[in-house]
């Protein structure tokens, strides 16, 4: 693919984008396979280190603000009809608790999946500082002459180290997990807004 095809789908990619932005990214992908250009490649093979046009997009649409593409979808390009108004003040009372209700459960459920991830932490928090505080306790029993209690002491402290590291990595994988779930959520929603912006 030479640079003007690729230019061309990159364009229709971004055709839900606020123009400013869609022809700010065309001129630093053009400007980029011309640097690549002038230093010895062929244009095929600057287009091909760029990667797939797919990637491109969903990499720019993932970098532009959710805010900055409702902005662009809601400034019409046309004025609203008469009847379309009215279908809008009429079906207000139908269609705004519903919006309201489906907004309320996504953020429910987006808030009870940080909620467990917080738990988690919470726990392995408690099982940390419950290992140190058990192994220090068996430490003082042996002191104190307790021998067999101060060493089942320091034994169950170190299966709560061991616990507390298990979890550790549980924990990171679940919040690494909900991070790339967020954005992917994100993503969809702004791919949403976007093609409906194309159908029309």
């Amino acid at each position: 693919m030479n640079k003007q095809e690729f230019l061309a789908r990159l364009e229709a990619g971004l055709s839900g984008l606020p123009k400013p932005d869609a022809e700010e990214r065309l001129a630093f992908y053009g400007e980029m396979i011309d640097d690549r250009v002038e230093e010895g490649l062929t244009e095929e093979e600057a287009v091909a280190e760029i990667g797939p046009v797919e990637d491109v997009v969903t990499q720019i649409i993932g970098e532009t603000p959710l805010p900055r593409i409702i902005k662009e979808r809601v400034r019409s390009n046309r004025r609203l009809q008469a009847w379309e108004i009215v279908l809008l003040v009429l079906g207000l009372p139908l269609w705004l608790p519903l919006l309201i209700v489906a907004a309320a459960v996504l953020f429910s459920g987006y808030v009870v999946i940080w909620s467990l991830i917080l738990a988690l932490w919470a726990v392995e928090l408690s099982f940390a500082v419950s290992s140190v505080a058990v192994f220090a306790g068996g430490i003082i029993l042996i002191c104190q002459g307790m021998g067999v209690q101060g060493l089942a002491a320091i034994g169950a402290g170190l299966v709560l180290a061991g616990l507390s590291i298990l979890l550790f990595f549980g924990c990171l994988a679940a919040s690494k997990g909900a991070i790339v779930l967020t954005k992917k959520i994100a993503l969809g929603i702004k791919s949403l807004f976007l093609r409906k912006e194309q159908a029309e």
